[in-house]
């Protein structure tokens, strides 16, 4: 069996396309979104991905900026930096860029975010109303994972689901949006026993440990399953998620990549949520 590999890449240019066109239509009446990041101190890894989200925020015509906060800002600073954002009435969209410094609450920053400028879906009300069933400004990662389901025709009603992590990020959401669609979801983490016993029963497999001592082998999968690959670590100068990707794509039927699986989806999910954003504020119809 050779693997279907889930080209994040091309199903993200494809979002993209769709939403350089409602940016269009938008501009069309008068408003151009705008997007706008909060980073605090000078994590490699983060200074990276904010470069990629305002790369493709100009490939699709939304404005965006970059609030550079020192790496010592205190909580109220921080804090007051957002509430100046959520009264700006040209910023469409706010991102404050995770992991922040240790000494800083991050659930304290967030639950400062107007819902409606949360572009990473991460708000308490908007966690609230995906709980409810209803999916309105949704978590990146989960949703571009949900996206590439749907482009490779991955059945997801009816299937078992095993998600391997439980973040407010990744799984709590991810779990939320699969069981929308009517999945039968398992969620483990640090603490599951014998966790190779259940991630074998998998007909989709979803992995975002993210520790580079950790590899999900074949005997950790389902033959003929559907394994995603979220987590990305830099291994002797190189990228690599959980999966043991050579092996396990040779008994599996669909796998994501790393780099260019979930990541690039995660992004083009930013953009889409954005000009969502943006359409609600401006009372615009897409």
């Amino acid at each position: 069996m050779t693997a279907t590999i889930m080209d994040g890449k091309l199903v993200a240019a494809e979002v993209k396309h769709e939403v350089a066109r409602r940016v269009n239509h938008l501009q069309q009446q008068g408003v151009r979104p705008w997007l706008s990041t909060v980073l605090v101190g000078d994590d490699p890894a983060s200074a990276t991905y904010l470069r990629a989200k305002h790369k493709a925020c100009e490939e699709v015509g939304i404005k965006s900026e970059n609030h550079h906060l020192p790496g010592d800002t205190p909580q109220d600073k921080l804090e007051a930096l957002i509430d100046q954002l959520n009264h700006d009435d040209r910023v469409h969209g706010i991102l404050v860029q995770l992991p922040l410094p240790k000494h800083l609450e991050e659930d304290r920053a967030i639950g400062k975010l107007d819902p409606d400028k949360d572009v990473d879906g991460l708000h308490p009300v908007n966690l609230g109303k995906l709980v409810s069933g209803i999916e309105w400004l949704v978590p990146c990662t989960p949703k571009g994972v949900v996206r590439l389901l749907q482009h490779y025709k991955v059945t997801v009603s009816g299937s078992r689901v095993v998600i391997v992590n439980r973040s407010n990020l990744v799984g709590r959401p991810l779990t939320m949006l699969l069981l929308n669609r009517d999945a039968t979801v398992t969620v483990c983490h640090s603490k599951t026993k014998d966790l190779a016993s259940i991630t074998r029963e998998a007909d989709i497999l979803v992995s975002a440990i993210g520790r580079p001592e950790v590899r999900i082998g074949p005997n950790y999968v389902k033959h003929g399953s559907t394994v995603v690959d979220v987590a990305i670590n830099r291994v002797d100068g190189k990228l690599r998620g959980d999966i043991d990707f050579e092996p396990v794509s040779r008994i599996v039927q669909n796998i994501t990549p790393v780099p260019g699986g979930v990541g690039p989806m995660t992004v083009a999910m930013l953009l889409e949520n954005t000009v969502q954003a943006t359409a609600l504020q401006a009372g615009i119809r897409l």
